[in-house]
Order: C-alpha cells, then structure tokens, then sequence
C-alpha cells in the first residue's frame, strides 16, 4: 500500500503533468497561428509525451492501491511574442517539473517508499531529456533571433520530430 502523503503528492503530480499537456497544447495552437508548423508539432508531440507521463503516474498509483483524484487543470496562457519568447517558458517550466520531481523523491526517501522512490527515478531520467532539448532549441532561437529564413529553417528541423 502506498503512503497516503505520497499518493496525494503524486495525485498533483498527475495534474501538473495534464497542466503541462495543456501547456505544450496551447503552445502548439500558438505556432499554428503564426504558420510555423514545425514548431506546431513538436509542442503537439510534446504534449502527447506529457500525457503519457500523467498516466504512468495514474497507473502506478492505481498498482499500488492508491486511489487517483483527478483535480482541476488551470487554463494555461495562450499567447506569447515570440519562439525565442516560447521556448524561454518551455525551458523555464521543465526546470519548474524538474524540482517538482526531485521533491517527490525527496518525499519517497523520507517515507522510505522504495517503490515509488524507483519508478521515480525514470522521471529524473527523463527530466534530464527534456531540459537538454528546450535548451538546446532555445539557444538557436536566441543564435538566429527573429530572422524569417533562418527561423523557417528551424521550423523544418522540428518539424522532422517523431
């Protein structure tokens, strides 16, 4: 049985990992409207990752006889100036999910919740991915600014995202 600070812990992490699909959504509804299309997907594709991270949250709970508690998901911001701009928050918010996932196992260890202190550690993992791409497009955005061919280029890069 899961310890009941950890399930709701990791109940508002189920929410802050919807939070972040709806985030990477909007981000995605933003890049559409200013037709940089590859940049659309990627924030589609990134979306559906964040999805996914919410359910294997969801699942693991309900494996260990926790019970879910699907909670209200804020409305995330809609418009922004620009990539460079984007790609600042994108960046910013991973490091926010980044601590969030460290105070997690920070709690799993003073539980002495070894389960969840393991499968945990795939989210520190993957914390690390997903900081070294927002970085890594946001310093080329910030290399090539707000310049048209260069930008269009990087869009046709992220378009190529699986």
């Amino acid at each position: 049985m899961i310890p009941k600070t950890m399930e709701q812990a990791l109940n508002k992490q189920v929410n802050r990992e919807f939070y972040s699909a709806y985030l990477y959504l909007s981000m995605s509804s933003y890049f559409e409207t200013t037709n940089l299309k590859g940049f659309a997907k990627w924030m589609r594709i990134q979306a559906k990752e964040e999805q996914s991270h919410a359910l294997k949250i969801y699942d693991y709970l309900i494996a260990r006889g926790g019970r879910v508690n699907l909670l209200d998901i804020e409305a995330p911001k809609a418009k922004w100036s620009s990539a460079g701009k984007v790609f600042e928050e994108v960046y910013a918010h991973e490091q926010k999910v980044t601590a969030m996932i460290n105070g997690l196992v920070d709690l799993a260890v003073r539980e002495k919740d070894h389960a969840s202190f393991e499968m945990l550690q795939w989210f520190i993992k993957e914390q690390v991915e997903e900081e070294k791409n927002a970085s890594e497009i946001l310093a080329e955005i910030t290399s090539i600014g707000d310049i048209p061919g260069p930008l269009f280029f990087l869009d046709h890069k992220l378009e190529k995202r699986e």
